[in-house]
C-alpha cells in the first residue's frame, strides 16, 4: 500500500509542479540542545497517506470559528486522497447567511479547516505544502490557550502563525504574501476595562522569487520556550523571533490546537478569489504531502513510537560537528556528537592510533530520533600525547561490522 501512494505522489508531482530546487528543500527538526532528542509526536504528525482524515487526529472544521466571511469553512471541501491532504475553495451556488451569536452573516465560498483534536506545547513543527493559486490563504498555525492575565482582571489569547501565505499576486496591498514565509505571533490581550487589543511581534519574514503556488515547500517552526520561536523555509538558515512581552514576560506559556486553514483575506488588503479562479481545480486547491510534529526528549529516554521507522524520516548517520578536536591527555575524552535513526541502534566507537592499532572499542544504546550529546569516552590508561582515530558505526542493535549503516571519523589531537 505504501509503494502505491509513492508512486501516486510521484505522478502528481510530475503534473503539478517542475522538478526544481525546492523539491529538494530540507525537512526534519533543527539540531537539538546537548543532551536531548528530537522524536516525532504522532498527535501532530500525518503523511495523509489514507482515504479519509484520521479523525482520531483532527476534526474537519474548525471548532469555534465559522471562518472569515465571505469564506464559510465546510467538511465537504476536506479530502484525503492520493497521499495529500487537499483543502478546496468553490464558489457556492447561492449566497448563504449563517447566524454567529446575534448576527447574520453572508457567505457565498467554500474554505475549509482541519484542526488537531489535541493541544501541542513547546516542540518543532513543519509540514510540506503547495499552495492554491488564488487569493485564499494557505497555512499552518497555532492559537488557544490563554486565560487570566497578570491582573486578574484582564484575559489573554496566544495565536502563533507559522505560515500564512496566498498563492497569487494582483493589484492590492498584501500581493507579497503570494511568496516566501511569513510568521507571526499574536498576544490577544483584553484589559480589565474591556479593550482588546492585538499585540504581535516583529514579523518574520523569507523573500522567495517564486509564487508559493507553483511548488512545495517546507515550513517550519520552533516553539522553543514561552517567549520565543524560530523559523525555518526550505533549505535557508533560520531566523529568530521574541514574543511581544510587554504584559508579561511568558506570553506564550499555554498549549494551542494545530490548524490548517484555507481562508478568504479582507479586502482590499486581498481581493477576493475570481469566480474563474475558483472553479478551476488546477488552481482551486491546497495540497498538504504531510505535518510532523516534534517534541524533546532526553537522550535516554526510549520512545515507543515507530512512526520514525515507518516513513524512514532520516537519512541515518552519525555526525561530528567538526573534522578534528584538540584534547588534553587523560582517561576521559569528551566526545560531542549526534546522530539521527530511525530506530532504536547502536553505536561503536573505535579509538585507533595512528598506527591503526586498536586502543579501545565500545559500543551504546542509541534511542531511535536525532540526538545531540557528549559522550564521555573512557580509556584503560592515560593516552599518550600525539594524533588518534575516532571512528564511529552506527550499526542495528546486537549488528557486527558486515551490518554497518554509516561510518565517521574524527581526528583527535591529544596534548600533553
Amino acid at each position: 500500500m505504501k509503494q502505491y501512494y509513492t508512486i501516486i505522489k510521484l505522478f502528481i508531482l510530475v503534473l503539478l509542479v517542475s522538478f526544481g530546487g525546492s523539491l529538494q528543500a530540507q525537512s526534519g527538526p533543527p539540531k537539538p540542545p546537548v543532551g536531548k532528542r528530537w522524536v516525532l509526536n504522532p498527535d501532530f504528525s500525518d503523511e495523509f497517506n489514507g482515504n479519509k482524515l484520521d479523525e482520531t487526529k483532527w476534526l474537519d472544521h474548525h471548532p469555534t470559528w465559522k471562518g472569515r466571511a465571505p469564506g464559510l469553512f465546510m467538511s465537504s471541501q476536506v479530502k484525503v486522497a492520493d497521499g495529500y491532504l487537499q483543502l478546496k475553495g468553490e464558489k457556492m451556488k447561492q449566497d448563504t447567511l449563517v447566524k454567529i451569536g446575534s448576527k447574520e452573516v453572508m457567505f457565498n465560498i467554500k474554505g475549509a479547516a482541519v484542526v488537531s483534536k489535541k493541544t501541542a506545547l513547546f516542540g518543532y513543527y513543519e509540514c510540506r505544502v503547495k499552495a492554491a493559486a488564488t487569493t485564499m490563504s494557505t497555512t499552518f498555525w497555532f492559537s488557544g490557550g490563554g486565560g487570566k492575565g497578570p491582573k486578574g482582571c484582564d484575559k489573554y489569547h496566544q495565536e502563533w502563525d507559522i505560515q500564512e501565505c496566498i498563492g497569487r499576486e494582483g493589484d492590492f496591498k498584501g500581493k507579497y504574501f503570494a511568496s516566501g514565509m511569513h510568521s507571526n505571533a499574536h498576544y490577544w490581550y483584553t484589559h480589565c476595562d474591556g479593550k482588546r487589543n492585538d499585540y504581535r511581534a516583529s514579523q518574520v519574514r523569507f523573500e522567495d522569487t517564486e509564487v508559493a503556488s507553483k511548488d512545495f515547500h517546507v515550513y517550519g517552526g520552533w516553539w522553543r520556550d514561552e517567549a520565543s520561536a524560530s523559523y525555518y523555509y526550505d533549505n535557508q538558515e533560520p531566523k529568530h523571533q521574541k514574543f511581544y512581552d510587554k504584559i508579561t514576560d511568558k506570553p506564550m506559556d499555554k498549549p494551542m490546537y494545530m490548524r490548517l486553514v484555507h481562508e478568504t483575506y479582507p479586502f482590499p488588503w486581498i481581493s477576493l478569489p475570481t469566480d474563474e479562479e475558483l472553479a478551476d481545480d488546477s488552481k482551486n486547491t491546497v495540497y498538504y504531502d504531510w505535518v510532523r510534529g516534534y517534541e524533546l526528549v532526553d537522550i535516554k529516554q526510549s520512545n515507543n513510537s515507530k512512526l520514525e521507522s515507518e516513513i524512514k524520516l532520516y537519512d541515518e548517520a552519525v555526525f561530528f560537528d567538526v573534522p578534528e578536536i584538540n584534547v588534553l591527555a587523560s582517561k576521559s575524552l569528551k566526545i560531542p556528537l549526534s546522530y539521527k535513526a530511525n530506530e532504536d541502534r547502536e553505536i561503536v566507537l573505535r579509538l585507533m592510533n595512528y598506527d591503526d592499532k586498536k586502543v579501545k572499542e565500545i559500543r551504546f544504546l542509541a534511542y531511535a530520533g536525532y540526538a545531540n550529546l557528549i559522550h564521555d569516552f573512557k580509556t584503560d590508561t592515560k593516552l599518550k600525547p600525539g594524533k588518534y582515530k575516532l571512528i564511529s558505526n552506527l550499526v542495528p542493535v546486537g549488528g557486527d561490522k558486515k551490518s554497518v549503516l554509516d561510518i565517521n571519523t574524527l581526528v583527535i589531537h591529544v596534548k600533553q
